[in-house]
């Protein structure tokens, strides 16, 4: 097999697989020396975008990155596309780190608020504080980012409502280009710690995040519909609500909004043994039984209950300000967590996640800070974020685009 037929890249928006000598290039439509393009129907494209798509034509790469050169007109095109879906692919997809994330959790644990507000932060005081910087790869994810997220809280001062419920294929991921290191006002003066002084190599990565509804995976069948796009992600976020635990309720503290109890399919170790089953059964455990993708439990709306944890706990400490992951303030996080599910009688999250994942990392965060007002509003100048970045950091320090600090 050649260097490139293997099928080692998966599309961030389909998340079918396929090889570097598969990708197409989709014609510019330019004058080129043998005449131009014009556009015609993509039946492929719009069998997953549901609507009609007039576009010039397609043609093979061969795999080689770019540009292309169209053999009907001999115009050159930069626009690579899916060879399954036919969606535009970022750019630098397959020559960059690209990741492709799960966010899931139970109805009203507040994923999508976590997702929400990590991807603020990362725009501005966490992208600061790690010398990153974020933005939309795709026009799909710049503009509905904008509309349906971004500017509904921060400028709208509206608490997000939960995912709707849609088919698998009706819902494409917020896919994000991200760049970490290189020449900076932190990295020129080193205020944030060791490793950044001076000119630092520049790091990049392709972040596609999918954000299922919780009720899409509270059942066996549900979470079948997903096959294909949890067996494809590289990392899994469970966000857990710790409110949704009985022996929590009554610790939290006074005027907290409480969401619906979860109860049988809802709760959350029924959507962890949910999801673990269908990684197990599409064969994504190891030689020895583990599944290999990274799993990275947190949980939510910490806030509500730090009055109630030890004061030398790490959860009610301010995490340290610097430019890399820090793995010893980490390890400490996940014991307490770990130690807290155990006491809040949910061993069996902690079981199934010890028995079943290589690699698990547990975290406590607030997305917000504070509990929101009874209709559903926030204060901008309110949302404080608690450790919220800490999961996204983790992994990614796995991957080599953020330093580890290991003390």
């Amino acid at each position: 097999m050649r260097r490139g037929d293997a099928p080692g890249l998966h599309c961030p928006y389909c998340y079918r697989a396929f090889s570097a000598r598969d990708i197409l290039f989709r014609c510019s439509g330019a004058t080129g020396p043998r005449g131009r393009c014009g556009p015609e129907p993509d039946e492929v494209l719009g069998r997953y975008t549901g609507r009609e798509e007039v576009l010039p034509p397609c043609f093979g790469s061969g795999g080689q990155p770019g540009p292309g050169v169209c053999p009907d007109c001999g115009a050159t095109t930069p626009v690579r596309i899916c060879p399954v879906c036919h969606r535009r692919l970022p750019a630098l997809f397959g020559e960059v780190r690209s990741r492709l994330i799960a966010l899931v959790g139970t109805k009203e644990s507040g994923k999508t608020v976590f997702m929400t507000v990590v991807l603020h932060e990362l725009k501005h005081r966490l992208g600061e504080q790690l010398c990153a910087s974020i933005g939309a790869a795709d026009d799909h994810t710049s503009g509905e980012f904008a509309r349906l997220y971004d500017l509904p809280m921060y400028q709208g001062f509206q608490l997000l409502a939960p995912t709707p419920a849609a088919g698998a294929s009706d819902r494409a991921p917020l896919v994000f280009r991200l760049t970490v290191g290189g020449q900076g006002p932190r990295a020129q003066n080193g205020r944030h710690g060791r490793g950044l002084r001076g000119r630092t190599r520049t790091r990049l990565a392709v972040l596609a995040l999918f954000d299922p509804a919780g009720e899409e995976l509270r059942s066996e069948q549900s979470v079948e519909d997903y096959a294909r796009y949890l067996a494809a992600v590289d990392d899994i976020v469970l966000v857990l609500d710790p409110l949704q635990m009985p022996a929590v309720r009554e610790l939290a503290s006074p005027g907290t909004r409480l969401p619906s109890p979860a109860t049988g399919t809802d709760a959350p170790a029924a959507v962890l043994q949910s999801i673990t089953g269908l990684l197990l059964r599409s064969g994504q455990a190891g030689p020895d039984g583990l599944i290999d993708k990274p799993l990275a439990i947190a949980l939510s709306k910490i806030d509500a209950i730090q009055h109630v944890l030890e004061e030398t706990s790490p959860l009610r400490q301010p995490p340290a300000q610097t430019c890399s992951f820090d793995e010893r303030d980490s390890l400490r996080v996940h014991a307490e967590v770990q130690r807290l599910l155990l006491k809040w009688d949910g061993s069996v999250i902690d079981r199934l996640a010890r028995q079943h994942y290589r690699d698990v990392r547990y975290f406590g965060i607030s997305a917000l800070g504070e509990t929101p007002t009874r209709d559903n509003r926030v204060s901008a100048r309110h949302i404080q974020p608690y450790r919220v970045g800490e999961p996204l950091m983790w992994l990614l320090s796995r991957l080599g685009v953020i330093p580890v600090q290991r003390g």
